[in-house]
């Protein structure tokens, strides 16, 4: 059931997204070579607890931390650990925060110093996919509009577009319907209504499309072991169009 939102869950849900922006906005410049995983998990946990928020990922399904951070050839869910970056990885940070009841959802690939063209090109790449989705979202368009406008772009680029993970409903739960696959699929295609809040997020590999879950029953990592790239929003539809509720800044 797709949840339409009143202008006060709205208004929660925008304060979520506020919350996790400053903290996207606060991570970037920790993504140095030599800072680990933990580490980041760690700042992101407390900054949470601090401002009277949860993280959403903890707990949920088990999941043993507050972000979701990985490097390389990790498509989504990498476990912080002990791991330290180093020169030339990126990283893909995936967060969300429960802050009165009302849930926000964002991610963003970076690097960890000077990384290589080829990374650089992938990320740039996957952006203008979540920019290009995100252009789509006005009332009356359908959830294939934000699908075909991603992998279009990706695959225009020789990318490949991850299929078994997607975007999804979000704002009074961590997972709500609809599912927001990054390409057109055979599945359910609802048109966009005011007031429904989704978040579109691409993930996209520099090679094939095709992943697997390592032992730990979470962590996804490219078949091929090529580079992967995640970027996301949580997106409200407006009357008129669409609101971008979370933001990042990505260094230039």
């Amino acid at each position: 059931m797709i949840r339409i939102k009143t202008q006060s869950q709205i208004e929660g849900i925008r304060a979520s997204c506020e919350l996790l922006s400053e903290l996207l906005k606060l991570i970037t410049p920790m993504v140095q070579p030599g800072v680990s995983l933990l580490e980041i998990d760690k700042f992101a946990k407390d900054y949470i607890i601090h401002h009277k928020g949860y993280p959403a990922f903890l707990g949920y399904e088990g999941y043993p931390a507050s972000l979701c951070l990985s490097v390389n050839e990790t498509v989504i869910h990498g476990i912080p650990s002990n791991r330290k970056l180093i020169e030339g990885d990126i990283i893909g940070i995936d967060g969300g925060i429960i802050l009165n009841g009302y849930y926000s959802d964002a991610a963003i690939t970076l690097p960890a110093g000077k990384t290589t063209q080829e990374a650089e090109d992938l990320m740039r790449v996957t952006r203008e996919c979540l920019e290009l989705g995100i252009a789509q979202v006005k009332p009356g368009a359908r959830i294939h509009d934000i699908s075909r406008a991603v992998f279009s772009h990706a695959t225009s680029h020789g990318y490949g577009v991850v299929r078994q993970y997607c975007g999804h409903g979000v704002g009074l739960e961590m997972h709500e319907d609809p599912q927001i696959p990054n390409y057109v699929s055979i599945g359910p295609n609802p048109r966009l209504q005011p007031g429904m809040v989704i978040a579109i997020e691409p993930m996209i590999n520099a090679g094939k499309p095709d992943v697997k879950v390592l032992a730990d029953d979470w962590t996804v990592v490219t078949m091929d072991k090529s580079l992967s790239a995640h970027y996301e929003h949580t997106v409200l539809v407006t009357e008129t169009g669409h609101e971008v509720l979370t933001s990042w800044t990505y260094p230039s």
